[in-house]
């Protein structure tokens, strides 16, 4: 008798470097398998890009939930003892550095140049701006320096 099909997966943790990808899919996958997506740098960036005091509460508060997709960030911040305990599934996105850069460059000049409103009113700073800061005011340093992040923590998740 054939072993019965595996439940779908009900709390999705998608990992990579910034740029990778993993906002996209995550809501992709919410909604192709009808589960919550819980965007983490809604629930970290409060206005001015002022962290949120009740970050780590929030996501205490959803990944006690039976179902959700989220991406794998704020690991710094304490997200890891939270989220990765409660995980069915973990997906990680390993594209080349061209692709990721790419990505990156292209989503915020796009978000720079059109004012998008990202999260409790915060927009990406104008380019001109973005370039004077270092990595944790400048999206495109934080990708150069958190890089090689996931690719050193992953043979140890896997484990």
């Amino acid at each position: 008798m054939p072993a019965a099909p595996a439940p779908a997966p009900r709390r999705i943790l998608i990992a990579g470097v910034t740029g990778s990808g993993k906002t996209t899919l995550a809501r992709r996958l919410a909604a192709t398998l009808g589960l919550r997506h819980v965007e983490m740098d809604a629930l970290f960036h409060g206005p001015d890009w002022t962290p949120r005091p009740t970050f780590l509460d929030d996501v205490r508060e959803f990944a006690a939930t039976d179902s959700w997709v989220t991406e794998w960030q704020y690991s710094s911040r304490g997200t890891d003892p939270i989220l990765a305990p409660r995980a069915d599934l973990v997906i990680w996105l390993d594209y080349p550095y061209r692709i990721v850069r790419t990505r990156l460059l292209c989503r915020t000049i796009s978000r720079s140049v059109r004012r998008t409103e990202l999260w409790n009113g915060n927009r990406e700073k104008p380019l001109w701006d973005m370039l004077r800061h270092g990595p944790e005011e400048n999206i495109l340093r934080w990708q150069t320096t958190t890089l090689h992040k996931w690719r050193d923590r992953m043979p140890e998740i896997a484990a």
